[in-house]
């Protein structure tokens, strides 16, 4: 298990209080846990995407080691604008992905 890490932007009160019973809130709106297991980081992400899905507000992106993905970084978004990770010359960058 390594740094599980979740930033929000503009979501409303009830993602902060949720999140903040299951990880350390180290900034506002910056989420960590050194011992979130997959099986709990899933839900976590299940709840937050549903709540997204339901109140159409804000974004949100969670971070997690995962040595499959570029970087050996997961990286899960909801919200715009959108990003995705993509790694060019050997470093991870986020790259805005456009909605035109």
């Amino acid at each position: 298990m390594g740094l599980t890490v979740l930033i929000t932007r503009d979501v409303e009160d009830r993602f902060r209080g949720f999140l903040a019973s299951a990880m350390l809130e180290a900034s506002p709106g910056v989420y960590v846990s050194k011992s979130l297991t997959p099986k709990a980081r899933d839900k976590l992400w299940r709840v937050v995407s549903d709540w997204h899905a339901a109140l159409g507000q804000g974004s949100l992106t969670l971070l997690y080691p995962d040595m499959s993905c570029d970087g050996g970084i997961a990286v899960r978004t909801l919200g715009t604008p959108s990003r995705r990770p993509v790694q060019i010359d050997g470093a991870l960058l986020m790259h805005r992905v456009s909605t035109k």
